[in-house]
């Protein structure tokens, strides 16, 4: 897939975050159907296929050893934690709480690359980034904004939240290890293989069984096979040609988006502290894309 100019990159980069607003609901849905790790394990088979077909087999030879290294690590890391986050929830409100956690990554993409890539930013990247980052914790509060009750539903299942966190380190590491030592190299499609060798693994090493397909479930795995691989073909075309800044401060309304296709498709209603959170966390984004956009016009 050959995509020229940072405009048509970042384009795919967007397209990506609407087709990732959709991974959440899915691999809930699929972790229903096939079990934990199964489900995930049959997602990311589906999507490395998908890969394959359409993108074609990954050029390793030119790609640095470090980046090899890294960039899978932090990329199997992520998917793993993500499904298993999302799989082990209590319930499905619970699973959209640490889908919109996992949203974490946004904000901490654009900290990582002032340090790590040299990236430069305005002062208001800092409310914009304090205010996603309150709105998180509004999310996972429940009732009113206090310590005791996030700590309560923390604890509640501490194993989900920590996984969802890790995503949103591993995830933000990823992508700036990427824009740094890629070389312009989209190794998205052995990274999916890894990922689903890592995760029949485990599966192997558990006592999972796969039940019999249905024609829902087996729509619904094609489904989340063909939005995670889209959405990480398009994405890794925008973190490597595109604006970096741009799709991390954009990502922010992902949580809405993520929120809304979950409460849909899982037939979940949520709280009105939840939205509000939510959008506390869309505003952030709009405060960061301003500083973002205004740094751009006083360099003209």
């Amino acid at each position: 897939m050959q995509v020229r100019g940072e405009r048509a990159a970042t384009v795919c980069g967007l397209v990506a975050i609407v087709l990732w607003s959709t991974a959440a609901g899915l691999i809930r849905g699929v972790s229903e159907q096939f079990g934990v790790l199964g489900g995930a394990a049959m997602i990311y088979s589906l999507g490395a296929i998908l890969l394959i077909v359409f993108l074609g087999r990954p050029r390793i030879r030119s790609t640095s050893r470090l980046y090899l290294v890294l960039g899978s690590g932090l990329f199997v890391a992520y998917e793993v934690c993500l499904s298993l986050a999302l799989g082990f929830a209590s319930d499905r409100q619970q699973a959209i709480e640490l889908g919109v956690v996992n949203y974490l990554w946004p904000c901490l993409t654009v900290v990582l690359a002032i340090f790590m890539n040299a990236q430069k930013t305005r002062w208001l990247i800092i409310p914009g980034s304090a205010l996603a980052l309150f709105g998180i914790l509004w999310v996972v509060s429940g009732d009113g904004l206090s310590l005791p009750g996030i700590v309560r539903n923390v604890q509640s299942n501490p194993l989900s939240y920590s996984l969802a966190l890790a995503c949103a380190v591993t995830f933000s590491l990823y992508c700036n290890v990427t824009r740094r030592y890629a070389g312009g190299q989209n190794l998205v499609v052995l990274f999916f293989v890894l990922t689903a060798a890592v995760l029949w693994v485990k599966w192997c090493l558990s006592s999972e069984q796969l039940p019999a397909f249905t024609w829902a479930s087996a729509l619904e795995l094609l489904a989340a096979g063909v939005a995670m691989a889209g959405g990480y073909a398009l994405w890794n075309i925008g973190i490597l040609r595109g604006s970096l800044t741009l799709l991390a401060t954009a990502s922010y309304s992902a949580p809405v988006l993520s929120s809304a296709f979950a409460a849909v498709w899982l037939g979940v209603s949520l709280q009105a502290q939840f939205w509000q959170g939510a959008v506390l966390v869309t505003v952030g984004s709009l405060l960061c894309w301003h500083a973002t956009r205004f740094k751009a016009e006083s360099t003209k």
